[in-house]
């Protein structure tokens, strides 16, 4: 019977990892969805993580959940950075292409009208002290409302030299 259980233990925690993800390099990774799928100018998110390793690297990738009926191939994001001894660099503005810019097809990965995309944001990034870290982040595009978009994340990887 125990031998029983521990096998059914492993095979639900293998599962578990298939299903969630394992990977031994995230440090953070958190998405925050949009009421009504709208991101509004207003609405700020913000994403708070801790850093303990200062001698590592990181990469920051930015995620977007959006709709086939958002209106542009592009989002630009506006990021600031602030750790434990103030800002962080200087506020930086990102274009993304959540959408090839001839032929529409949408880039990441999506089933239906929904598609994910992850895109390197800040790589090699290095973090001088040990604490928290907040990345806030703000729609930079032209318009007020951005229907069809539902939702943006941050994720903070130990960052893997390419071999």
């Amino acid at each position: 019977m125990t031998q029983r259980f521990a096998f059914r233990a492993a095979i639900v925690a293998a599962l578990l990892c298939a299903l969630t993800g394992c990977d031994p390099n995230r440090v953070f990774e958190q998405n925050i969805d949009f009421a009504n799928y709208s991101w509004d100018v207003q609405q700020k998110p913000a994403f708070t993580f801790a850093i303990q390793d200062t001698a590592a690297r990181y990469d920051v990738y930015f995620n977007v959940r959006h709709a086939s009926a958002y209106g542009y191939y592009n989002l630009y994001v506006k990021h600031t950075l602030v750790g434990p001894a103030g800002p962080v660099g200087k506020p930086l503005l990102h274009q993304m292409l959540l959408m090839d810019p001839k032929t529409g097809e949408p880039k990441g990965s999506g089933t239906g009208d929904i598609y994910d995309i992850q895109l390197l944001a800040l790589p090699n990034q290095h973090f001088a002290k040990a604490g928290n870290y907040t990345l806030t982040l703000e729609q930079y595009m032209r318009q007020d409302q951005l229907p069809g978009l539902m939702a943006v994340g941050v994720r903070v990887a130990k960052h893997e030299a390419k071999k």
